[in-house]
């Protein structure tokens, strides 16, 4: 896979920025990548080393709009942690 297919995107979110001081950080990743497949598609995106990479799937939750019921989509979370040392500027020097 491209490592530009494999991430998504970056999660911004309150706990998301709580781990960023653990040097961890949190992406969406293509549903069917692995743990090896994310950790050398952050490696050569960001040019970093990658210590560990945790995983989840993300469930949908029921929704309900107006009579019709249905559900958020579900989505795979990649927690990633760095070396020390070695930072992701996310959002450049904001902040």
């Amino acid at each position: 896979m491209i490592a530009y297919n494999v991430i998504i995107r970056p999660i911004v979110t309150e706990r998301s920025f709580d781990l960023m001081n653990d040097n961890k950080y949190t992406f969406e990743v293509a549903k069917d990548a692995t743990r090896t497949q994310v950790k050398a598609a952050i490696e050569e995106i960001f040019n970093v080393h990658v210590v560990k990479v945790n995983t989840l799937n993300v469930k949908p939750k029921p929704k309900r709009v107006r009579y019709t019921k249905g559900y958020t989509r579900s989505w795979k979370k990649a927690i990633v942690t760095l070396a020390e040392g070695d930072t992701i500027e996310i959002f450049g020097n904001q902040a």
